[in-house]
This record gives C-alpha cells, sequence and structure tokens, in this order.
C-alpha cells in the first residue's frame, strides 16, 4: 500500500451495521483479523456494542489504530434532541478513551433503517442544524471533530440538502462517495466546489443504474444493497481516481476510509467482504501511486 494516505476500513464493509434486521454479523475476532491480514492499520468502531465493552483491548490485539466512527441520530426533534446530545456524548466518550479523533454524524429520521423519510418543515430544519452543533460542542470537549454524513434515507441525503446544510452549519463534511451520488450530488464536483468543508472521507463504489432506482423509490436502499448496489472501489461509476485527486490537490490529508455497505444474507458467501475490500485496496493504492 502507497504510504503517506492515512487508509482505514470499517465493520459495514463486512455486513456489520446499526440497523435490525440488516443481515448476518459476523464475529468481531473475524472481521479485525481479516483487516489486519489484508494491511489495514486502522478502522471505524462500527455499531455500539459490537466491539465488546472494552474495544480498545480488541483493537490493540489486530494492532488497529481507531480512526473514530458513524453515529446515526434524530436532530430535528425537540423531544428526542436531549437524548442524541447523551448518545453522541457517550459515543465521543468511547472514541476518545480509544484514540479516536472524529465523529462522523448522521442526522437519522428516528424510523428503523433507511428505506423512507418524512419531510422537514423550516423550524425542524434549524433544529437539526442546532442539535448538530450541540454535539459538535460535546464532542470537541472530548479532543473530537465532527464531521456532518450525508447519508440515504437521512434528513441530509439531497444535493440541495447537502448544500443548506453547508450554508446553514460551519460543520464539515463526511464525504461519502457512495452515498452523495445515491443522494443525486457529484461527489468529485462537490469536493472541487468546497474543498475546505471536506473534513472526512468515507470511500465507496456504487452502480449508476441501481441509483437512480432509489432515488426514484422503485427500489427500496436495503434491496438494492442486496442486490449488488455497492461494488470494489474502480468496479463501479464513481470516478475513485478524480475524488481522491481533487481532495489530495486541495490539501487533504485526512483519513480515507474504504466502507462498502454490505448486507450478508443467509447463505450468502462469508468471504465476499474480504475479497472485495482486497480488490479495493488494490484499486486505491493504483489511485495513490499515480498521485
Amino acid at each position: 500500500m502507497s504510504t503517506g494516505f492515512r487508509v482505514a476500513a470499517a465493520p459495514i464493509s463486512w455486513g456489520v451495521s446499526e440497523v435490525p434486521g440488516w443481515g448476518t454479523k459476523l464475529d468481531a475476532d473475524l472481521v479485525l483479523a481479516e483487516m489486519a491480514e489484508l494491511g489495514v492499520r486502522a478502522t471505524e468502531l462500527g455499531p455500539p456494542g459490537y466491539l465488546s465493552d472494552d474495544p480498545k483491548r480488541l483493537l490493540d490485539r489486530y494492532g488497529l489504530e481507531l480512526v473514530g466512527g458513524f453515529l446515526a441520530v434524530p436532530l430535528h426533534d425537540a423531544e428526542t434532541a436531549r437524548d442524541s446530545l447523551r448518545a453522541a456524548e457517550r459515543s465521543a466518550a468511547q472514541f476518545a478513551e480509544c484514540g479516536g479523533d472524529v465523529l462522523v454524524l448522521a442526522a437519522a429520521t428516528g424510523l428503523d433503517g433507511y428505506d423512507e423519510r418524512p419531510d422537514l418543515d423550516d423550524e425542524s430544519w434549524a433544529r437539526l442544524v442546532e442539535t448538530a452543533d450541540r454535539i459538535a460542542e460535546a464532542a470537541a470537549a472530548r479532543g473530537l471533530r465532527t464531521v456532518l454524513h450525508p447519508h440515504v434515507g437521512t434528513h441530509v441525503e439531497t444535493e440541495a440538502e447537502v448544500e443548506r446544510f453547508l450554508a446553514d452549519s460551519p460543520m464539515p463534511l463526511c464525504l461519502d462517495t457512495g452515498h452523495l451520488m445515491l443522494g443525486g450530488t457529484d461527489p468529485v464536483a462537490l469536493a472541487a466546489k468546497h474543498p475546505e468543508r471536506v473534513g472526512h472521507i468515507h470511500l465507496k463504489d456504487v452502480r449508476a443504474d441501481l441509483c437512480e432506482q432509489v432515488r426514484a423509490g422503485s427500489v427500496a436502499f436495503t434491496d438494492a444493497v442486496a442486490g449488488g448496489l455497492f461494488v470494489p472501489l474502480g468496479e463501479g461509476d464513481v470516478d475513485t481516481g478524480a475524488m481522491v485527486r481533487a481532495v489530495h490537490e486541495a490539501g487533504y490529508r485526512g483519513w480515507y476510509v474504504i466502507e462498502q455497505d454490505t448486507a450478508l444474507r443467509p447463505g450468502a458467501s462469508t468471504s465476499a467482504p474480504r475479497l472485495d475490500t482486497e480488490r479495493s485496496l488494490a484499486h486505491l493504492d493504483q489511485v495513490f501511486s499515480g498521485l
């Protein structure tokens, strides 16, 4: 792997998700061992509790550094804002104790999963921005940065919502190449337009045809994932090379997290996540070597 770039993985690439009923959840020791065998030296944490009550001990066992982790909580609802802030404080404390430096925040709807979302009025949107800023302050008290993750099935999904959030909040973005494309945003164009707002990167590749079906509502997100929406880097319709060149030339020196949303259905091969991640790493190494 090319030196000088900070590359990490994430348990979701092995099918480990916070969504109820998502699929087979592989054992943490297996997942971390395979990351280490592939030469990965850092990871995001995964869902709360996945790496046990003592994640640092488990990470140390496999020589892995913690990047931070993903947290999807409702930000728009006055009745749940306090609970969301407490959940963020717990996550920030755990990330900090394990050496992480970033909290990746998504504006959850409050519904299970990411297949549907209600509309927000202006008052709820203002509360979303306010709650996000309060969470960022709480995380900063623990020494962590907070980035907002545009994500399908959340209240910051579409290009208009991404631009609105950037206008209304100083918070940087997690530039997730797959979820941005799913929401109708060109990730390369976004990085070029707002280079100073790129705070973290999740690298995904996706099939544009399935993205269009998800946006049109003809296929649910979870069904699209099961149908092969996400593919190894370089095998879909995201121009990973252009994406990395754009942010690198703009001065980005943060993490590149290979984070392919995967759902392991009953009977699915448990070797596929490792093989797909290996192919993604090889493609990313080619991209880095050209810079």
